[in-house]
């Protein structure tokens, strides 16, 4: 049997990235000590992209750990990440405002910031990584991204240019996905009112195996206590619809909620055929819905060709 190469040895950076001796008593992640990398990236990127008098920067961070460092701040850190994330925009604002008092031109690529805090198996306890990105609709446009990652090994910095398709090897957390709004006032001291990100219950994701989509993911994030599922027939465009563009999906097809009283999602059926976890639905009249409880991780099947997996919020 062949010896399993890893993620870093596929791409043809294992040695940069991570070497392949291990060291003993790895570097010990901290809360300070991911803000203060988050800020430091924040400060590169405006060093890297900006030009003239425009600064730019990312509006994407993507902060990479080993399983096990994100499990234990999961565990034991509850709530942490959101914080973190929350004091290191208010630094953002606090960094760009100094740039606009030397006369600088500050004006944001994107209308919101997005963290994307993940986790690799190919990453050793203390490794922590960064990837960037301008947001879609930027006024810039990168074919590739820059990685930059700090071994547990070196502590040397480690930056390279590398296609997106790397990021297919990354495994992503509903809890660690963060979305706030770009809103910043001129002084750094009205930087306190920034708003938090809005409460997502759950994100719902799907793979169209329609052609002309080629396989193409699509992604909802549940931040409505009450949902629609719907299908290509579907006209409504508001927030609560989540629209699977495909004639397999009945318009609607299904209706999720949150129900506080107990923290948990149900379901019901509208559409011709439905399956949680192999386990046929009863359909229902939109009218007088039929609930059933939707456990977080399931699997749903729509038609028997659209399938949804939905994950916590």
């Amino acid at each position: 049997m062949e010896p399993k190469t890893t993620f870093w040895q596929r791409i043809g950076l294992q040695d940069l990235f991570l070497p392949g001796e291990k060291s003993k008593g790895g570097k010990v992640l901290t809360p300070d000590s991911i803000y203060k990398y988050i800020l430091e990236k924040f400060k590169e990127s405006v060093r890297e992209l900006s030009f003239a008098e425009r600064i730019v920067f990312y509006h994407e961070y993507m902060i990479c750990f080993n399983a096990e460092d994100y499990k234990q701040f999961l565990t034991q850190k509850q709530g942490l990440f959101g914080i973190i994330v929350d004091e290191s925009v208010k630094q953002f604002y606090q960094v760009l405002n100094n740039y606009e008092k030397e006369g600088k031109k500050v004006q944001p690529s994107s209308s919101k910031w997005v963290f994307r805090l993940v986790s690799h198996p190919d990453y050793e306890r203390g490794d922590i990584g960064f990837i960037g990105k301008l947001l879609p609709g930027s006024s810039i446009k990168e074919d590739n991204l820059r990685v930059t990652f700090i071994p547990r090994q070196t502590g040397v910095v480690q930056t390279f240019d590398v296609n997106e398709d790397i990021l297919k090897g990354f495994t992503y957390y509903s809890e660690g996905y963060y979305e706030l709004p770009y809103q910043r006032e001129g002084e750094a001291e009205q930087q306190e009112t920034v708003k938090k990100p809005k409460k997502v219950y759950a994100r719902l994701d799907t793979i169209m195996p329609d052609q002309k989509y080629s396989g193409k993911k699509f992604e909802y994030l549940m931040k409505d206590e009450d949902i629609i599922v719907s299908g290509a027939e579907e006209t409504r465009e508001e927030p609560h619809v989540f629209k699977i563009p495909s004639d397999w999906v009945d318009a609607p097809h299904l209706r999720i909620r949150f129900n506080a009283a107990d923290g948990k999602l149900y379901l019901a059926s509208f559409g011709e055929k439905t399956i949680i976890n192999e386990n046929e639905v009863m359909r229902s009249n939109i009218n007088a819905p039929v609930w059933m409880e939707l456990p977080i991780n399931s699997k749903i099947m729509l038609n028997g060709i659209i399938g949804i997996n939905i994950f916590k919020g």
